[in-house]
């Protein structure tokens, strides 16, 4: 169900898949939350995602080759999962993020994972893809014994939480 870009232009090509905020919320609630189910999705929404606009946008992603989803018999849970190429939206994300950082308010709880990714550089950036591509794709980690980005990020949003419960 691709269609055509409007133009040749790579950008406008990569703007017309990810230039949805919603579609964007959506990658990066399973990239940083593993949530990988339509319920986790909504219930996990921190900006409140309705159900339909959940719904039009992961068929979107899926079109657009960016997520896969899990075949599945009536009345049991889909799984989606990143593609590479959803992958491979993640030092976009980052981008996005540390011009947030620069340029928009925002709350400590919800800074952090940014500021992390932003202080750790590209090799924090690499080891976060190939947990993901581990995590979606079943690919073995290049190095199994190097700290887990993930780990890292997740102990800076609870370091964050406890901050703020503490102030």
């Amino acid at each position: 169900m691709k269609t055509a870009p409007r133009s040749g232009c790579p950008i406008n090509a990569a703007v017309e898949v990810l230039g949805d905020p919603w579609a964007m919320l959506v990658l990066r609630d399973i990239m940083f939350g593993n949530r990988r189910y339509f319920r986790e999705m909504v219930a996990g929404s921190e900006e409140g995602i309705a159900t339909n606009i959940l719904s039009s946008r992961l068929k979107q992603l899926t079109a657009a080759g960016l997520l896969t989803r899990e075949d599945t018999q009536r009345g049991h849970r889909a799984m989606y999962s990143l593609t590479e190429a959803g992958i491979q939206v993640l030092p976009i994300m980052v981008a996005l993020g540390n011009w947030g950082l620069a340029h928009r308010d925002g709350t400590r709880r919800l800074r952090v994972r940014a500021e992390l990714l932003r202080d750790g550089g590209p090799e924090l950036v690499g080891r976060m893809m190939d947990e993901l591509r581990e995590l979606h794709l079943g690919i073995p980690l290049p190095d199994p014994d190097a700290p887990r980005a993930s780990e890292q990020l997740q102990a800076a949003y609870d370091a964050a939480m406890c901050a703020a419960a503490t102030t």
